[in-house]
């Protein structure tokens, strides 16, 4: 039956099933209680129930092995929680199961009611009970209350649901939920969410006949795919990668740990092949580290037949006497008795015994004698030879003994990752370190040894047990070689990233559409579908072209085409470079490294040079003597030939930041920097995905979170496996040029739990007064503390007293920022132009901000000249397209959205404020007006399109049709001229709001044709806008005549109907503009050494326009986008 989307389906069938494990003492496991009971009488098509535990008794069952503690089940009237479960259980048999969650929702109800709101009390549990029953009982309640407050088989019953609880690993989780097998965080979002994931499962399994009528939905799921226990550190939900190491090179070595290493096995099992190694790490100094060890060994008495265990000993500081005795019998029995009957009952009793006596207990540590007979008795009683105890123990070399603990320490932080005294365990390159806080059991290894034989192990034993050892000693083929096998080729084939998805090609037709080639000796068989005239096949056939070369595989090339075109999908030729042995002379020291050679390339056609580098680089042309975004092959000379040298500047460092159960947290400002230096780069969380970027250099980094408001609120939690201790930075290391994502997450600092991290002004005069006086703002912290870093060192100290202190070429007062972008020759030409006429008509200081991007290498060698030269500040920033975004393909377009989509993160965050200027503008006052102009507490500013050119009127599209409905009075302003008050487009997050809109309508070729015009207008119901005075932005298209001489500035915007070429525009319409330009070509000439030509050149009148330059080759591709 067809429903609205998001509407659930209601079916008579039980397909969706909620079982809530909780504490009923708790706050949280109430909480979901009156969650449960809220969705049942909303009739949510849903199956509810509930496993009760005492977290009080779970916690003493994990103290006692595993075991329920006898003392507890005697005395256990104080635990709440399993009051409240025995009388649950009691109204559940005898009133049913509607009053016994009702029950449970009194309890909290009462709990809210009476001031003690965190804890529950004794006398609101019993209130809760009485006024349960007391519609319906038939005695007293409260006798009926004493008498079940004793009763010894509900009591029992309750005791099994916890143990139950505990078995499950869900125990430690506080309150968390099973829906359908699935765990998710108990609350109603994350519940719908995941209905709604599980519902078109349920759906393709009824589609192909796998569920129908009389099929036991959940029973389905469990028995396909289901597990005995939980533990978050094994089984990944996908937000923390597990991580790998491979060990192949440490059991290739001849004098490594692992090859010195015995493994202890399940009573006679000895000789079979474990293809899974679970390698203990243990500090035996800590009781955490006997712990883990004493799981290990119940483990494998528990019983495994294809997993054996070794111990690697780690000591947390110097060992103590005992601790070396007891690491020496402990090795000695492994590598002499493992085969023997009673050894592992024997180290269990060892390792309770070194426990009790000295971990636990205070005693001498430079006495052993006690646990040396100790050994010699458990010896005996096991069945193990005592003599061969009493022989070498008395005399064992204590400085033998710490000269391995210091190999087996450099091995674990070399080769493992893990320090000093932390316990780990580490199964065929897994790696899980137990941090404090979390446990790890005999059924956590159970656990572990059936996903990663499933998953991992179980393929790559069945090829190694087909393999013929021919040429290898038989004598060496042991169980131990073939295990060691398993585990060096598991743990390294598993360091290496895989995609989950797979695709069956065999069923693909090779009749009529393939190209095969053979190689009776391949290794490997490599089957490609290929769309020819693709982006995507121009890369993967160049691909496949070296893989062929070197790696000689057979191949099957399956070709897919689309069915029709509308024209030709490719606009671009395409190399694949990449090293080869072919680089490097056979004759002397010479490295020619790869090259990419065009050949038979149209001459009269404009071309553009790019690379297509690795996400993670940032790639600057460092040496063109030619403009590469506007390459004509027959204005080359004879030679015909272009050269270009690229330069890898940086790496991209990106990541994702996290807040358990909420959205990332967007606007939490981020600094990376060295130990000595915290503060080198600086960035803040979008909102999407937690995506944040800096740029970085190979070395060792330290990320942090940004003095001020983020420091307040939040803390970086530390790494590994969920562990909760804070930090106050994360160590990162760049060693090669892959680049680095990094995963973080962050909390709330107590106290903080409710505050927000972006605090949004109310009002405008707030707003001005926040900025101006107060510095209470959401970051005046690190607006002062970052100021140093724009413009120098001394930065903050010149801004106290900008209005005073004298600039640079005699200017003074508070610097304007401007930010402008510019590609290719022509309008590099233009933003000279531009720089000038900012300069000539202000007397403050003026940095400018350019996006690198783009930049040709002459500009960047004449600019640091020109700021010399004429008195300003400049400097060049990037950012690295996010690949989550939906990328454009056309260069134009690319730097439009670089005008609009990162404005909240391609400046540091110091920045207040910054106008940004099209390069092809010339300005006429002075700057420093508008920059000092009250926005009214909007993030952005524009100026509207000029009306009052009646022969323009047609082309005004946003007075009709889509734009004339959505803009519902509002105006529609040009993006040649705007101001982003950067403090306020932060802490409205209005980046990510952009961004979200841009990804909505970008993937539409039909929207966004003004890419970095449409969007903000666009938008400007949710980023609103101040519309600056008509008189701050005028061109001759839109504005005609009239209103030219009170201009402030003049853009010189294409003109749709004449297509006049913008030189020969800014000629005629601006008197100033080829005196500026010739100051500029005389300066630029003057640092290139180059001579200029100073022609005479006429001024065409508008009426010849149209005939004269149709085809001028002056009219580049933004020309001809521009409005």
């Amino acid at each position: 039956m067809p429903v609205f989307p998001g509407q659930l389906r209601y079916i008579r069938k039980n397909l969706f099933h909620a079982v809530f494990i909780l504490d009923p003492a708790s706050l949280s496991g109430l909480e979901a209680i009156d969650t449960i009971i809220s969705l049942f009488e909303n009739n949510l098509p849903m199956r509810f129930g509930v496993i009760l535990y005492s977290e009080k008794l779970v916690e003493k069952i994990e103290e006692n092995d595993g075991e329920l503690p006898v003392a507890h089940l005697k005395d256990d009237q104080d635990d709440i929680s399993s009051l409240v479960m025995r009388l649950f259980l009691h109204i559940k048999e005898n009133h049913g199961a509607l009053m016994a969650f009702q029950f449970l929702s009194n309890v909290n109800k009462l709990r809210v009611e009476s001031a003690a709101e965190d804890s529950l009390e004794m006398h609101q549990v019993e209130g809760a009970f009485v006024e349960t029953i007391l519609p319906t009982a038939t005695s007293p309640p409260q006798e009926t209350l004493l008498k079940l407050e004793k009763d010894q088989t509900l009591s029992e019953l309750s005791h099994e649901s916890s143990v139950f609880a505990f078995k499950l690993g869900l125990a430690k989780m506080g309150c968390s939920l099973l829906m359908n097998g699935l765990v998710y965080e108990p609350n109603e979002e994350a519940l719908i969410n995941a209905m709604n994931d599980e519902l078109p499962r349920i759906q393709e399994q009824v589609y192909y006949g796998q569920i129908n009528s009389h099929t036991d939905v959940l029973d389905k799921f469990l028995s396909e795919s289901g597990v005995q226990r939980y533990n978050a550190k094994i089984i990944a939900d996908g937000k923390v990668k597990p991580k790998f190491v491979s060990l192949c090179a440490s059991i290739l070595a001849k004098e490594s740990i692992l090859n010195d290493l015995y493994y202890l096995h399940s009573p006679e099992t000895m000789d079979d092949l474990k293809p899974v190694t679970h390698l203990l790490v243990v500090d035996m100094t800590s009781k955490k580290g006997m712990k883990l060890l004493r799981e290990g060994i119940r483990y494998l008495i528990s019983g495994s037949k294809i997993a054996r265990v070794g111990v690697l000993f780690n000591a947390n500081k110097d060992a103590t006497l005992p601790s070396l005795v007891f690491m020496k019998a402990f090795e000695m029995t492994t590598s002499s008795y493992s085969h023997k009957k009673g050894v592992l009952q024997f180290l269990d009793q060892l390792c309770s015994f070194y426990e009790q006596e000295y971990i636990l207990a205070s005693v001498d540590t430079k006495s052993y004698q006690k646990i040396i007979d100790r050994v010699f008795q458990l010896a005996d009683a096991n069945g193990l030879p005592s003599k061969a105890y009493e022989s070498s123990l008395p005399g064992f070399s204590a400085e033998n003994l710490t000269s391995y603990l210091n190999k087996v320490a450099q091995f674990l932080f070399r080769t493992i990752g893990v320090e000093s005294g932390i316990n780990a365990v580490v199964t065929n390159g897994r790696v899980i370190q137990l941090l404090e806080g979390s446990t790890f059991l005999s059924h956590d290894l159970h656990l572990l040894e059936s996903l990663e034989f499933k998953q991992r192990i179980k393929h790559i034993a069945e090829i190694i047990e087909e393999i013929k050892w021919d040429d290898v000693d038989p004598d060496v083929l042991t169980s131990k070689f073939i295990s060691d096998v398993v585990m060096a080729i598991s743990s390294s084939s598993s360091t290496r990233d895989r995609s989950s998805e797979s695709a069956r090609f065999e069923i693909l037709s090779a009749e009529y559409s393939a190209v095969i080639m053979q190689n009776e000796h391949a290794s490997i068989h490599i089957d490609a579908v290929i769309d020819p005239l693709s982006s995507s096949g121009q890369k993967l056939s160049a691909l496949l072209r070296i893989l062929s070369k070197y790696v000689q595989p057979s191949m099957r090339l399956v070709l897919n085409p689309v069915s029709s075109l509308a024209d030709l999908p490719l606009k671009n030729y395409y190399r694949y470079v990449v090293p080869t042995t072919d680089d490097f002379s056979g004759t002397d020291h010479t490295v020619n490294g790869p090259t990419a050679f065009f050949s038979n390339m149209p001459l009269s056609k404009t071309l553009t040079m790019n690379l297509d580098v690795p996400e993670p680089w940032l790639v600057q042309p460092l040496v063109a003597i030619h403009d590469l975004d506007n390459i004509l092959l027959e204005n080359l000379a004879e030679t015909r030939t272009l050269q270009a040298v690229f330069e890898l500047e940086a790496l991209v460092l990106t990541g994702h930041c996290s807040e358990k159960d909420h959205e990332p947290p967007r606007g939490l400002q981020l600094i990376l920097g060295t130990r000595n230096t915290p503060h080198l780069v600086d960035t803040l969380v979008m909102a999407n995905l937690g995506y944040w970027q800096m740029k970085v250099f190979p070395g060792l980094w330290y990320l942090q979170l940004a003095p001020g408001r983020s420091n307040e609120l939040y803390v970086m939690r530390e790494d590994g496996e969920g562990g909760q201790d804070s930090t106050l930075s994360k160590r990162i290391t760049i060693d090669d040029l892959r680049g680095k994502l990094v995963h973080m997450e962050v909390k709330k600092r107590k106290g903080m739990e409710r505050e927000k991290l972006l605090v949004p002004v109310d009002d405008d005069d707030s707003h001005s007064t926040t900025k101006k006086g107060s510095q209470n703002g959401w970051n005046s912290n690190i607006l002062k503390w970052a100021s140093g870093f724009i413009g120098g060192k001394d930065q903050s100290k010149k801004e106290a007293n900008s209005s005073l202190e004298p600039k640079s070429g005699g200017r003074y007062g508070k610097t304007i920022n401007i930010f402008s972008v510019a590609s290719g020759h022509l309008y590099e030409r233009f933003l000279k132009i531009m720089i000038l006429s900012v300069l000539k008509n202000t007397h403050r200081p003026v940095k400018f901000w350019f996006i690198k991007n783009y930049l040709s290498p002459q500009f960047k060698d004449v600019i640091p000249h020109m700021a010399h030269e004429y008195g300003f500040e400049y400097e060049l920033i990037t950012y690295k397209w996010p690949t989550w975004l939906h990328k454009q393909k056309e260069k134009q377009r690319i730097i439009w959205a670089y005008k609009i989509l990162f404005l909240d993160v391609i400046f540091p965050l110091a920045l207040e404020k910054v106008i940004f200027v099209d390069a092809d503008q010339i300005v006429r006052t002075d700057m420093g007006e508008l920059y000092d102009m009250d926005l009214k507490g909007r993030p952005l500013a524009y100026t509207p399109f000029c009306d009052n050119n009646k022969d323009m009127d047609g082309y005004r599209f946003w007075k009709q049709g889509f734009w004339k409905d959505h803009l519902r009075g509002r105006p529609y302003h040009i993006s040649a001229l705007y101001v982003v008050d950067l403090v306020k487009f932060r802490e409205t997050a209005a980046g990510d709001q952009l961004r979200v809109f841009y990804e909505t309508l970008s993937k539409d070729p039909n929207s966004l044709s003004n890419l970095d015009q449409d969007l903000p207008n666009y938008a400007q119901h949710m980023v609103p806008i101040f519309s600056l005075p008509q008189e701050w932005l005028w061109c001759e298209s839109w504005c005609g005549n009239a209103t030219k001489s009170k201009a402030k500035t003049i853009d010189l915007c294409n003109n749709p109907m004449t297509k006049e070429p913008k030189l020969q525009g800014a000629k005629r319409i601006v008197t100033e503009w080829p005196d500026l330009d010739l100051e500029a070509r005389r300066f630029t000439a003057k640092i290139l050494g180059e001579n200029i030509e100073e022609p005479q050149e006429q001024i065409v009148p508008p009426h010849q326009i149209e005939s004269t330059n149709e085809d001028s080759s002056s009219e580049d591709n933004e020309s001809k986008a521009e409005l």
